[in-house]
């Protein structure tokens, strides 16, 4: 059950990286998606945590400690993935900012001592190598990468780990996930909320934000679900799992706008399910 529960995170948050995407290819104001984005989120974990009955720990200070610590994650692992595009290439950017799992799994492994059969070895090591391809582009001029982009991707693993693995560690703690994600969400929300008042132009402003509300209630969705992956099954198999989502940007980037995948990133495809099928056997 834990397995349908993870790949389902993986299509919802993929999800909403593809309304991300068609924001981005419509000229949508990128602070106000983002602030769309969170708002929904918000909104979404909240009446979550208000229907399970778990609304009432906010009271609990472990919560806000879990909620400001993911929500700084969530909010500055975002805004340092967009700077270190500034500064290298995103075919490399975005695989290596994935690779946060690494961590999430020696967690899972090495501190909680989950255990791993040589099957589950192997298939998270083919999703690992997915993760990478999925993202690669082949660059047509060769792109100069300078020194501060190292700083920044660093940073940027660094800061999903807290969202991605701090929600291993609140539900080893006992906390629910949903009023910690709605304290990371509200947060986040005020973080992107004053760029939101720099936007003048107001086609890509409503663009933006009617995509990025959207995005949220799918990112709402694939939180949660990882969430219960995580509480319900090992996190050194979840945390892979959930990281295939850009497979699903790949592929409305194929049926939509009739992109292309080159051959690293149909090997990205066929390993994925290579990767889940040898994880359930």
């Amino acid at each position: 059950m834990w397995l349908a529960t993870a790949v389902g995170s993986a299509v919802l948050f993929g999800l909403a990286g593809w309304w991300m995407k068609v924001s981005q290819m419509r000229r949508g104001h990128v602070s106000v998606m983002l602030f769309g984005l969170y708002v929904s989120g918000t909104a979404g974990f909240g009446i979550h945590a208000a229907i399970e009955g778990t609304i009432h720990e906010l009271n609990d200070y472990r919560v806000w400690i879990a909620g400001i610590i993911i929500g700084a994650g969530s909010a500055l692992g975002n805004a340092l993935f967009m700077k270190a595009l500034d500064y290298g290439p995103a075919s490399l950017t975005s695989p290596l900012t994935n690779m946060n799992i690494v961590l999430v799994i020696a967690l899972g492994t090495l501190y909680y001592g989950e255990s791993l059969r040589a099957t589950e070895s192997l298939g998270i090591l083919l999703l690992l190598v997915a993760v990478v391809l999925i993202s690669y582009k082949k660059q047509s001029q060769s792109t100069a990468i300078q020194s501060r982009w190292y700083l920044y991707v660093i940073a940027a693993v660094l800061f999903f780990t807290f969202r991605n693995g701090g929600l291993k560690i609140t539900e080893e703690l006992g906390l629910s996930s949903a009023p910690i994600l709605f304290i990371g969400y509200a947060l986040s929300l005020i973080w992107f909320a004053f760029p939101v008042r720099k936007a003048t132009d107001r086609a890509a402003v409503r663009t933006g934000l009617k995509l990025g509300l959207l995005a949220g209630l799918f990112s709402y969705g694939g939180l949660q679900l990882y969430a219960v992956a995580l509480a319900t099954g090992p996190a050194n198999l979840a945390a892979p799992i959930f990281a295939t989502n850009s497979l699903v940007v790949a592929a409305g980037s194929i049926l939509i706008y009739k992109e292309r995948l080159n051959r690293a990133q149909w090997a990205a495809f066929l390993l994925t399910i290579a990767g889940l099928i040898i994880i359930r056997i």
